[in-house]
């Protein structure tokens, strides 16, 4: 019987064979103290998705907003100065802690309401009232520091330290799917909507990650898609997963300079570390974003960009809240089960779940990140 109250970093460690691997420990995904450290080891050092460029169009624009909201809750600016530059911002005043900006407007620079502090739009310190005397000011910290930040066919990424270049997350999208029309997908504000999931966040990724659970639980999908040809692939930041139509209607018209072409695709599932999807259909991509609320509730983003709106509500891309609400049940009755006394772990199928192997030992590797390997969370 697995201890419901230690559990340290060895435990959780996985086996880099998939046939000889365990899952993660049932108590994991009930365990406080290791959902806090995924949120400071994982999640704060990790890229977040923000949405589109449209949030700051045109220069002057500036877009408060919080990363990964519920979460982290970073505040945080979106700003365009008056060079056409973007920028990611802290939303904190740097002289004592106020929010700089509370809601989205046009302005030539940055002001904060409390003592006047100025800023650029670019975040660099521009003035300060009744700070005369004070020596060695201003400084660089004075300024407000900017985050890392970056682009992909308009769609926007910033975090607090991630470890990596966006880039890494990014091409391989770029290599499979970049030849669409990505830069003219729009925000369908009537088909994006928030779901609540009384689980852990990482259980709703390992649903995700493995097509294995079609056949028993969507019927719809599994009509649309031919299980037997489902495939994962792995790559360095994620997982992509191909579906293949099982008819020969609502597929991607490939061109010859895809990896792909010539095959039926009816969807690519994009997953990038640690919770952020790319589902891609012939109309247009919904983009998921699982936001950790508590160890075990979690509250999932459907952002559905638009560019062919014809294409809609057919093949693997419609039904779309269906097969939500279908995860959801199966997602709640897992986390239900690994809090029992009489389970611990299982296994891996070396055929269906090497994606869910994948998030898993990315998963430890980044919780071990500036711990020793006796690090235990009680």
């Amino acid at each position: 019987m697995a201890d419901r109250t230690e559990l340290s970093l060895e435990d959780l460690r996985i086996d880099s064979d998939i046939r000889h691997a365990e899952t993660l420990p049932g108590a994991f995904y009930g365990h406080r103290e290791w959902h806090q450290r995924s949120v400071d080891r994982v999640f704060a050092r990790s890229w977040q998705f923000l949405g589109r460029e449209e949030l700051v169009r045109v220069p002057g624009q500036v877009h408060p907003t919080l990363l990964l909201e519920g979460c982290l809750d970073e505040p945080i600016l979106l700003t365009r100065d008056r060079d056409d530059v973007l920028h990611c911002l802290s939303n904190v005043c740097t002289h004592r802690a106020n929010l700089v900006c509370d809601g989205a407007t046009v302005a030539a620079n940055l002001r904060c309401r409390y003592h006047g502090r100025r800023f650029g739009l670019d975040g660099q310190f521009l003035s300060m009232p009744e700070f005369e005397d004070v020596e060695g000011f201003p400084c660089k910290s004075d300024s407000l520091p900017r985050l890392p930040f970056g682009s992909w066919r308009g769609f926007l990424f910033a975090g607090v330290a991630p470890p990596t270049a966006l880039d890494l997350l990014t091409r391989e999208m770029e290599s499979r799917i970049g030849w669409l029309p990505i830069e003219e997908a729009s925000l369908d504000p009537k088909r994006s909507r928030d779901y609540v999931v009384d689980a852990n966040w990482a259980l709703y990724c390992d649903n995700y990650l493995e097509g294995f659970h079609i056949p028993y639980v969507h019927n719809s999908l599994a009509a649309a898609l031919d299980y037997g040809d489902y495939r994962t692939e792995l790559f360095e930041g994620g997982v992509l997963q191909v579906g293949i139509a099982e008819g020969g209607e609502d597929l991607f018209a490939l061109p010859e300079s895809s990896p792909d072409f010539g095959q039926k695709i009816a969807a690519y599932y994009f997953w990038l570390f640690p919770n952020t999807m790319f589902n891609v259909y012939p109309w247009g991509i919904s983009v998921n974003v699982v936001r950790p609320l508590a160890v075990d509730r979690t509250r999932v983003s459907f952002l559905a960009y638009v560019w062919d709106s014809e294409r809609l509500d057919r093949g693997a891309g419609s039904g779309l809240d269906r097969v939500e609400r279908e995860d959801e049940a199966v997602v709640e009755g897992v986390h239900k089960g690994a809090r029992s006394r009489l389970y611990t772990r299982g296994r891996y199928s070396p055929t269906r779940e090497t994606g869910l192997h994948h998030f898993h030992r990315m998963l430890v590797e980044q919780l071990a990140s500036d711990s020793g390997d006796g690090d235990e969370a009680r």
